[in-house]
């Protein structure tokens, strides 16, 4: 079977992020990985307008990206974009901008294509196809719940349930105020009982066997760095790491109460994360909560393998 060199380039609510990598069938071996804080939602809550200076350091990092997916001679280059993009009222602002900058068409996923592709993503690792799976791909905009076994999905739905989303809705003090931290926990506690089980709940009960849960995403990528201390993204590192719940609890109680500059100093933790971080602890810790998960494992082969195996 024939292998191609391949980019996809993933525009997403907090980052850009960048994926090219050798493709033989379904097998996906990355060449080159790359992140880009460009924050697209900045100030979107409110209007559901992307704003102009976000749209422009979003069409530069696609530009960026580009450049290096030519020079490492990827035979095409895809770019996708997801919650903030398709949820806005200007989207084409955004793919005027970016095709402009780059030259590039840029394709507005669904949020069901976003969760089938997160689950491909995953299940192309085979340790994790071998047990029932329920995938949480926290996003900045959405969150994607995706349940299934083997290469078999049997629920899968984006919820408006986001790391930018959360932070634009209860902005918090330096260091957050306890009343802060509350009123976002409390919101997220009636949400995930209130939206997401009454959807979920169904699907669950008709598994066979123990559900794992598994997140896949920046937020727990980042988990497993602070875990681990890692200074760097290391894939087999953050790939063995298993949080249980406990260890999530004390990562938010640690985060939760420092300010944004001791934050940035956290070992394993991006300083530019250092302030949505905040809102992706707390998102893992409720579910984890809400459905009675003791333990977390992560997957680092979401969204954007599936994309460039499509």
């Amino acid at each position: 079977m024939a292998t191609a060199r391949r980019a996809v380039i993933d525009v997403g609510t907090n980052s850009v992020k960048l994926l090219v990598a050798d493709v033989t069938g379904n097998e996906v071996r990355p060449v080159h990985e790359e992140s880009r804080q460009t924050r697209l939602g900045k100030g979107f809550y409110e209007t559901h307008r992307l704003q102009p200076e976000p749209i422009a350091r979003t069409a530069e990092a696609v530009w960026e990206f580009a450049e290096v997916a030519r020079e490492r001679q990827a035979v095409s280059t895809r770019v996708i974009a997801t919650s903030a993009a398709r949820d806005a009222m200007n989207p084409t602002d955004l793919t005027i901008s970016i095709e402009r900058a780059s030259g590039l068409k840029t394709e507005i996923i669904t949020g069901a294509r976003e969760a089938d592709w997160a689950f491909q993503g995953v299940a192309s690792d085979a340790r994790l196809a071998q047990h029932p799976l329920l995938i949480l791909d926290v996003g900045g905009g959405s969150t994607e719940f995706i349940l299934g076994h083997g290469q078999k999905k049997h629920f899968a739905h984006s919820f408006p349930l986001g790391t930018v989303r959360l932070l634009e809705k209860f902005p918090h003090g330096d260091p957050p105020a306890s009343a802060e931290f509350q009123a976002c926990r409390d919101w997220v506690k009636q949400f995930l009982h209130g939206e997401v089980r009454p959807q979920l709940d169904p699907a669950l009960k008709l598994e066979q066997g123990e559900v794992r849960l598994v997140g896949t995403g920046g937020t727990t990528s980042i988990l497993a760095r602070l875990e681990k201390k890692l200074d760097r993204f290391d894939r087999d590192k953050i790939e063995s790491t298993v949080l249980t719940r406990d260890r999530i609890i004390a990562h938010r109680e640690n985060l939760w109460g420092l300010p944004l500059e001791l934050r940035k100093e956290v070992p394993g933790l991006p300083k530019l994360r250092a302030d949505v971080i905040l809102s992706g602890v707390l998102i893992y810790e409720m579910v984890m909560k809400e459905f009675g998960f003791r333990e977390l494992r992560i997957s680092t082969r979401g969204l954007r393998f599936a994309a460039v195996m499509d």
